[in-house]
């Protein structure tokens, strides 16, 4: 299963320990993500830092698994999508890029942020819908 992940699953894999690591480890699993989340990653590092308690090689060393465990794909390979998801996201520009994404892709986003839930126009699996998802194919 393709999913183009979203910074949230991300950043709450890192503050707490979840099932999102357990399902990012999945090898039925592939996860694809804007070169932009290395941005919003590098951006909201002291953040992280702070509320995880973990050193600066901890969090390179965690940076590190992640790009092993993710696709990061450059912008340009999906940039004829961002206005069509733009226009889509007028009220969550910010997620913008991986709606793109997903739209060249044709995958779902893998997101638990509420206001992107149930929307018309893209998939979007919390980490529920996906650990559902993956407990029905293994049985």
């Amino acid at each position: 299963m393709d999913l183009v992940v979203d910074a949230n699953i991300l950043f709450a894999s890192l503050i707490k320990e979840s099932v999102n690591v357990e399902l990012m480890l999945d090898e039925n699993i592939r996860l694809f993500a804007p070169e932009y989340l290395l941005e919003e990653f590098y951006k909201n590092k002291a953040e992280i830092l702070d509320k995880t308690h973990r050193t600066d090689e901890e969090f390179n060393d965690i940076f590190e698994i992640l790009n092993k465990l993710i696709t990061i794909v450059p912008a340009e390979e999906f940039s004829d999508f961002l206005t069509e998801a733009a226009s889509i996201l007028a009220d969550h520009p910010k997620d913008v890029p991986y709606f793109a994404l997903a739209l060249k892709l044709r995958c779902p986003v893998w997101s638990n942020e509420k206001g992107l839930k149930n929307r018309k126009d893209f998939v979007v699996y919390s980490t529920h819908d996906v650990l559902q998802l993956v407990m029905s194919k293994s049985s």
